[in-house]
């Protein structure tokens, strides 16, 4: 049923997948795979506080659930509560050094509450691990220029 659903999200056809998800959850209430992939469609409609206890729930299950970890920051950062999604990306780092996802979402949301140096620190620690992973590559350029912008101006007053 999980890849049914699965097809129906690649199709575009949200609200059947929704349907799918509920049915699994009702036979099996604790199927992690199943709440992560209701919560990421519900996400991805725009339905993000309806999602995040949905990553509660999986992680009530199984508190080391990277995936869990990862899309809850996302949904956080989302409804601009940065302090909050970086808890979930230390906790994620935390399980692996190496997540490079975690690293790069821990700098969006740094960059986000203006702390441009920390951020390109750990768009830095992603590129270490994966020198191609793009969202790093960007974000910190962006960064970059954003810090190099904010120095020019405290020059000029």
């Amino acid at each position: 049923m999980l890849s049914q659903a699965f097809e129906l999200c690649e199709d575009g056809n949200f609200s059947e997948a929704l349907k799918v998800y509920e049915e699994v959850i009702k036979t099996d209430p604790k199927n992690i795979n199943a709440l992560i992939d209701k919560a990421v469609t519900l996400q991805n409609l725009g339905n993000v506080n309806k999602a995040i206890p949905l990553y509660d729930k999986v992680l009530k299950i199984n508190p080391k659930n990277i995936d869990a970890l990862l899309n809850k920051g996302s949904a956080l950062h989302t409804v601009k509560k940065y302090s909050e999604a970086i808890k979930c990306y230390d906790l994620a780092i935390r399980l692996d050094k190496k997540c490079v996802m975690a690293l790069a979402y821990k700098g969006l949301s740094l960059g986000e509450l203006g702390n441009l140096r920390e951020a390109i620190k750990h768009f830095k620690k992603a590129l270490d691990i994966d020198q191609n992973f793009d969202l790093a590559n960007i974000s910190k350029k962006q960064a970059q220029d954003l810090l190099k912008k904010s120095r020019k101006k405290v020059k000029t007053l």
